[in-house]
């Protein structure tokens, strides 16, 4: 009898989006309704606001741009704030001072996922969601980046030394454009096998749900 062949799951998403710290944490769930089920998670880039510079713009000019005023997002991040609770997640987007760009961030998060010890990818991407909603931590400051690789068990002189260099820029950028167009404009989105989609910080059960039965349908085709 074969071995069950592992289902991939690319989670395309953001590290300063806050229904993918949400959806992280439901996915993360959902995983241990699942734990029979070989998978393949490779966390993939999104850039929620492209539009911000390389070296970030303060958080109430963001906010201003984005939502109009200040006020107009502290009711918005009231409702994200009780959702996140509900889920174990500290959200105090008060703290945030800076708003990044973030692919930095996802250079961080491919070097991870191919570190030489090891697939550390959700590991970083917690730790960055965790640094700028829960901390406020700027990751426009590359001390914060490499601080936070350390922190994931990755080299931080090397992290450093690649972070000062354009290395894989093109590479971040190229897998961001490819989901945007397959059509990915919210995240987080879920691709079960690379032809299933479905977006949106879903609940653990209905994750848990379609892993099971693209799995199934998976590892049927590949016994045809």
């Amino acid at each position: 009898m074969s071995a069950v062949k592992p289902l991939t799951i690319d989670i395309v998403s953001d590290v300063v989006c806050p229904w993918c710290y949400i959806g992280k944490r439901r996915f993360e769930t959902a995983l241990t309704l699942v734990e029979d089920v070989p998978l393949d998670v490779r966390w993939r880039p999104f850039f929620l606001n492209p539009w911000v510079p390389r070296e970030g713009i303060s958080r109430e000019e963001y906010l201003s741009t984005k939502f109009g005023s200040v006020a107009e997002y502290e009711h918005i991040a009231s409702k994200v704030g009780e959702v996140a609770s509900a889920e174990g997640l500290v959200y105090q987007s008060d703290r945030i001072q800076r708003q990044p760009n973030t692919i930095d961030c996802h250079r961080l998060i491919y070097w991870a996922r191919h570190d030489p010890s090891g697939d550390k990818a959700a590991a970083v991407k917690q730790r960055l969601m965790e640094l700028y909603f829960r901390d406020g931590g700027d990751l426009t400051d590359v001390n914060v980046l490499v601080n936070a690789a350390a922190d994931c068990g990755m080299d931080a002189e090397t992290v450093r030394r690649r972070l000062a260099t354009d290395e894989d820029v093109d590479v971040v950028s190229s897998q961001a454009q490819e989901a945007a167009d397959k059509g990915i404009s919210g995240v987080p989105t879920y691709v079960f096998a690379g032809k299933y989609a479905v977006s949106g910080a879903q609940a653990p059960e209905q994750l848990a749900r379609a892993i099971r039965q693209v799995s199934a349908e998976v590892n049927a085709e590949a016994a045809e």
